[in-house]
């Protein structure tokens, strides 16, 4: 039996954003559709806030195959030495129930995450959206400013870290990287302000954005928090919204955001009008109107590692890219 290793650099050699892209509109519509199984990841959390290890298996359809992401949440990590998300994805293929894989997880976690709003900012947001504000200064505001690029013209870019010396640095990075003028903001409020795509990829546990600072015609990917008692923006921005999610079921028992307001009965759970799948198939409406505020709330879900898990192994195998493993 052999396993094809890929390594990090490997991962993101094979896997460009604007393919992921692509593969995240199909593997999107297949979970809306029914054509994956995926449970709700369990964590185990270690004690002293020292971090947590999600454990995310699933199945999907097309292409079919299955698997598990392991991943470590180490919120105290530091990139470029360590960053926040470690871990493996493992990928098996269905007739057989074989091993064929073993993946570096944090990339795959990076790229997926990202193209997935990258969808979400393609189906919902105006078609002349273009002033982007990224509220955090890591790894996925790398990602997202890719996959911003790859599905709108950007005419600004602005920055905002709770650290003014990383979002200098990511600002000067990845200007030179895409040829693009990325200006620092001092705080949240300058950094949304005339922005009509905002990407909030931060660890707050509270809110930092306000409701009150949106306007009308934006569209929010709401990214950083992952957990249930995490929330990156306030009710009143939730109220204000039109609410689309990755998967129903990890909302209504993960999504932080969607489960304060609904607790402060600020909204009913009807609030959450539709999977970005069922956008992406089209028999569910997103943006209505040049005024909306639309939000596409990101979770993360085992098939979205599973889709680009294959397609990586597809790639690396047509090209000879990887380390075998018999056993």
């Amino acid at each position: 039996m052999d396993i094809r290793v890929l390594r990090g650099h490997q991962v993101r050699a094979l896997l460009p954003m604007s393919e992921c892209i692509e593969l995240m509109h199909r593997t999107m519509t297949a979970v809306s559709e029914g054509r994956a199984v995926l449970p709700l990841r369990s964590v185990l959390v270690m004690p002293n806030g020292r971090g947590m290890m999600g454990n995310m298996p699933g199945f999907l359809a097309d292409p079919e195959c299955f698997g598990v992401k392991l991943v470590s949440l180490m919120p105290h990590n530091k990139p470029p030495q360590y960053s926040s998300h470690l871990g493996l994805v493992l990928l098996f293929e269905s007739a057989h129930g074989r091993p064929v894989a073993l993946l570096d997880a944090a990339e795959i976690t990076a790229i997926r995450t990202a193209a997935a709003s990258g969808l979400a900012t393609r189906l919902l947001a105006r078609a002349d959206a273009g002033d982007l504000a990224l509220l955090g200064a890591g790894e996925q505001a790398q990602s997202h400013l890719a996959a911003m690029l790859a599905v709108r013209t950007l005419r600004r870019v602005r920055v905002w870290a709770r650290d003014a010396g990383k979002a200098t640095a990511f600002a000067t990075a990845e200007s030179a990287r895409h040829g693009v003028a990325i200006e620092t903001s001092a705080t949240v409020q300058k950094a949304v302000a005339g922005a009509d795509i905002i990407c909030t990829l931060t660890k707050a546990r509270e809110p930092i954005l306000l409701g009150d600072w949106l306007m009308p015609g934006i569209h929010l990917n709401v990214v950083g928090s992952s957990i249930a008692t995490a929330a990156e923006i306030d009710t009143a921005a939730v109220v204000k919204a039109r609410f689309f999610v990755d998967y129903r079921d990890s909302t209504i028992h993960e999504g932080g955001e969607y489960l304060r307001a609904l607790r402060a009965q600020a909204i009913t759970p009807d609030h959450i009008l539709a999977e970005i799948g069922e956008v992406a198939n089209g028999s569910k409406p997103g943006r209505q109107s040049a005024n909306d505020v639309t939000l596409y709330k990101s979770l993360g879900i085992a098939p979205q590692d599973l889709a680009a898990a294959h397609y990586i192994l597809e790639q690396a195998r047509a090209r000879g890219v990887g380390q075998i493993i018999e056993f």
